[in-house]
């Protein structure tokens, strides 16, 4: 009769053993890729990351995570130089109000420079989409977002990047950075024809809803990155629509700007 008894615990605990793990879901899953190469100097590196921290907090992004369904993303800060320069300096968080965002914020406040080589925009891809499989979360909608302020000059040629991302169903937003104080050399590389916004726009950036944002220099990085982060966590038929309203200042504007 124990016996009995012992089998039948068993075979009613092995199904409840046997059942997954139901990830859990959110708006978005963002990885912000920020540029850490030889053509960003201190000072702009400083301001770049100071620009991402603040953004994480600030009461306009809060509104717009709050405002989605889930009232959750998930966010993951690499930054990136050569081909083989990527490094996760913040993982995978989710995002729900200032604390959760604070935590992510001073993390990247307090962690130290990862790079300072190469540009490789096509790794920093490459590496973004492998690191989507560690987020632990599901969501309808993957951005990669992009910040630099030159060309890709390392690894495979960006546009196969972007396109096998965007087959694989995610978004690559850019926020091309107009160098304006380029250390000696970097001029062709962070200045290309056309310039660096036109660049992003047909290379780097693709998927639905995708757009570019060009900023005149660092010191207006961090207007800039909330609003785009805004249009990134708008529910998807608001992201073109806030990404074009955003931008009327003098620090950036929407790039392609709106026919006539």
């Amino acid at each position: 009769m124990r016996k009995t008894l012992i089998a039948a615990l068993l075979a009613a605990l092995i199904p409840i053993a046997a059942r997954p793990v139901r990830a859990e879901t959110v708006d978005l899953q963002l990885i912000l890729a920020a540029d850490v190469s030889r053509s960003v100097d201190e000072d702009e590196f400083h301001l770049q990351r100071e620009g991402y921290a603040a953004a994480l907090t600030n009461p306009k992004v809060l509104d717009a995570i709050q405002s989605g369904p889930h009232h959750a993303i998930a966010v993951s800060f690499i930054e990136w130089s050569g081909s083989d320069a990527q490094r996760v300096v913040a993982n995978w968080a989710i995002i729900r109000d200032e604390e959760t965002g604070g935590v992510m914020a001073n993390t990247l406040r307090t962690a130290p420079r990862s790079f300072a080589g190469f540009t490789s925009i096509s790794a920093a891809i490459d590496f973004a989409m492998r690191h989507f499989a560690e987020s632990g979360v599901s969501s309808e909608r993957r951005i990669i977002d992009i910040s630099g302020d030159g060309t890709n000059n390392g690894g495979r040629p960006v546009t196969d990047a972007r396109d096998d991302a965007v087959a694989a169903g995610v978004t690559i937003n850019g926020l091309a950075i107009v160098n304006l104080h380029p250390n000696p050399g970097f001029t062709a590389h962070t200045q290309p024809p056309g310039g660096i916004g036109t660049y992003y726009r047909e290379n780097v950036a693709g998927g639905p809803g995708n757009f570019v944002i060009e900023i005149q220099d660092f010191s207006t990085f961090a207007e800039a990155i909330v609003n785009k982060l805004v249009a990134e966590i708008a529910a998807a038929d608001r992201a073109q629509m806030t990404a074009k309203a955003a931008f009327a200042p003098l620090c950036c504007r929407a790039w392609p700007p709106d026919p006539g």
